[in-house]
């Protein structure tokens, strides 16, 4: 079953071009480990604050996302990487979604 996961990055207002620079850095190491393709989005209005920042994938199923971020958990280079943006991203909320039958 397909698994579409969003995820909402509160960006210090200040840190977005930061948040570029880091971002490269993630691509590389997301691909290696088997991350599928990111869609980026700014936010514009709605419920979330203004300096957000939706990222959107889509898993062939909740079992190889699952399989994917563990490995990512492990994985110093990553872990390092997610210590780094601590002071870029104020907070993250996450959504998933499935289809509906």
């Amino acid at each position: 079953m397909i698994i579409i996961e969003r995820m909402i990055q509160q960006i210090y207002p200040e840190k977005w071009a930061e948040l570029e620079m880091i971002d490269k850095k993630y691509n590389a190491i997301e691909a290696r480990l088997g991350f599928p393709a990111k869609k980026r989005f700014t936010y514009l209005t709605g419920r979330h604050e203004m300096n957000a920042l939706i990222i959107e994938r889509q898993w062939e199923s909740l079992a190889k996302m699952e399989a994917t971020y563990e490995k990512s958990m492990l994985d110093p280079e990553y872990q390092a990487l997610q210590m780094e943006s601590a002071s870029i991203i104020k907070g993250i909320h996450q959504e998933l979604y499935m289809p509906r039958p």
